[in-house]
């Protein structure tokens, strides 16, 4: 368990008043009962969520960032056409992908990543919609409230099978499993070194 004081510490640019609860339930369904367990997830939730501000995916992309991002689906000439439109960026990033359909259809869009850990795709929003007993697909904005979003990342970390990493204290392989690959690993070892002051670990 954290408290309000903990988490304002942590993460001050969010409401950490409404965030401790939802993060304390959070805990107990994803059997996150250890120090080094609570850091972990805190510091790799903190890293996907923007310090808990931020429970949707910002495909607000540049030119330059989706060729660096996704250079196997922008060429220079789609790039110039797409950036700066989250909604055709999504629906070429994502199309046919993860359970979604093409292009046209919406999905890439409407299952963007959201919550603490940037839960992605329609057959993502699927399964989660089970474990949390929501109606996620039909209403994927749902997971934009803080104890959906924390359920949500909890489930996850539950059903991955990630605290043996943590356990192990195995970051690296944390953030494949989480990120699926290693974006910002540097911030997230920062976010664990502090979270590890606060919470223990």
């Amino acid at each position: 368990m954290i408290s309000v004081a903990q988490l304002h510490a942590f993460a001050p640019a969010c409401d950490a008043q409404v965030w401790v609860d939802a993060l304390n339930a959070a805990f107990l369904v994803g059997q996150i009962s250890t120090p080094a367990r609570v850091s972990h997830f805190m510091a790799q939730t903190y890293e996907e969520s923007g310090g808990y501000t931020a429970l949707v995916e910002n495909l607000n992309y540049s030119v330059q960032a989706l060729l660096k991002e996704w250079p196997s689906r922008f060429t220079p000439t789609l790039a110039a056409e797409c950036a700066h439109q989250p909604q055709r960026i999504a629906g070429i990033v994502y199309a046919n992908r993860m359970g979604n359909g093409d292009a046209a259809s919406g999905d890439g869009w409407t299952y963007r990543g959201r919550g603490l850990l940037g839960l992605t795709g329609r057959w993502a929003y699927g399964v989660q919609a089970k474990a949390l007993g929501l109606d996620l697909v039909n209403h994927p904005d749902l997971l934009e409230q803080p104890r959906n979003a924390a359920m949500s990342a909890a489930v996850f970390w539950r059903d991955e099978e990630l605290n043996p990493l943590a356990d192990a204290g195995d970051i690296v392989a944390l953030t494949k499993k989480i990120n699926g690959g290693l974006t910002n690993l540097s911030a997230r070892q920062a976010a664990y070194a502090k979270a590890r002051t606060i919470f223990g670990g």
